[in-house]
């Protein structure tokens, strides 16, 4: 019987969140310093859209994040949604600064 529960993990650069053994998503980030991470980008797979999944992996993301020590620096249009709507984070939250802006710009953006 398959299992189709979606999980999170962590990688150098990313948050994955897979089902089934295949890798469906990810939120990518950078860490530009000991305190901040920032992230950048974030991707479902159109087949696994509208089922939440966006939602549990930033949630298990940002929560990891914190429980890091890190402050979140929200520059994906999604991660800057979510934490708009879901106050779980405010403490954890950092402003994105021109600085932050211009480090994403100057990362290399493969989408894969």
């Amino acid at each position: 019987m398959a299992d189709d529960r979606p999980r999170v993990a962590e990688a150098a650069d990313r948050y994955t969140i897979s089902t089934d053994g295949n890798v469906v998503g990810y939120t990518k980030f950078v860490d530009p310093d000991d305190r901040r991470r920032i992230f950048f980008h974030t991707e479902i797979g159109e087949r696994y859209s509208d089922r939440g999944w966006a939602g549990t992996l930033v949630a298990e993301a940002l929560a990891e994040t914190r429980a890091l020590g890190l402050k979140i620096v929200p520059v994906c249009p999604y991660v800057a949604r979510y934490v708009r709507e879901h106050h779980d984070f405010d403490d954890a939250l950092l402003d994105v600064t021109p600085q932050d802006l211009e480090l994403v710009r100057s990362l290399p953006h493969q989408q894969e």
